[in-house]
């Protein structure tokens, strides 16, 4: 018999920690995302940490901007960007206020609410591939910027919450390279800060930062 998922909402406490120690117990966590329509929800098997000012790669790097302003708040809350002209991913603040460091939700199970995420995510041809990958786990739980600044700890109605879930064992995490990260930022020896869950099959595959040519 399969125990189903503890859905005890995260404490703030668990996302006051170093950015570190907070990215691999996120995995097997489960974020619920509250909708007109239903509930979704994502068991979380795959996701990278980002260190602010010490890390070259984190969008806190060079500093407080209106663009970031989320990941300088408390932690806990919802930091959603747009990229690439097209796509949001969702991210969660860490660390003491002011530190901006934040965990890129990166990929993740559809663990209720599938009928909805398919909806949305019609090009999936199987479900392990509905949230596989930061802008498909954002598309499935319908997150945009609408959500930037959300609370995952708040107490009462919230349109996303983070709970506990069944925390995956240590024994069966991994981590590695950042994907598509350029710079400095995508060493992966200096920042292996990628965590997933192994032989997952939702989890997205691992993609080297390929500079972008410029049209002549």
């Amino acid at each position: 018999m399969i125990t189903p998922p503890d859905r005890t909402p995260l404490p703030r406490t668990f996302f006051d920690r170093p950015v570190l120690e907070v990215a691999p117990d996120l995995l097997g966590r489960v974020l619920v995302r509250t909708t007109p329509d239903g509930p979704i929800a994502v068991r979380l098997t795959e996701v990278e940490a980002y260190d602010g000012p010490n890390d070259p790669g984190s969008h806190a790097y060079r500093g407080h901007t209106p663009r970031n302003d989320v990941m300088f708040g408390p932690p806990g809350h919802v930091y959603v960007y747009f990229t690439y002209g097209m796509w949001f991913c969702m991210n969660l603040v860490c660390g003491p206020e002011g530190t901006a460091s934040a965990v890129l939700l990166r990929a993740g199970e559809i663990v209720e609410g599938a009928e909805l995420a398919r909806k949305r995510r019609l090009s999936a041809r199987y479900d392990r591939e509905l949230a596989k990958g930061p802008a498909r786990l954002a598309t499935a739980l319908g997150v945009d910027r609408a959500l930037d600044g959300t609370d995952a700890c708040a107490v009462g109605e919230t349109p996303l919450r983070i709970v506990t879930g069944t925390p995956v064992p240590s024994d069966q995490v991994r981590s590695g390279p950042r994907t598509g990260v350029a710079g400095e930022g995508g060493n992966g020896d200096a920042h292996p800060w990628r965590y997933w869950v192994a032989n997952d099959p939702t989890v997205s595959p691992y993609r080297a930062h390929v500079p972008r040519r410029r049209s002549s």
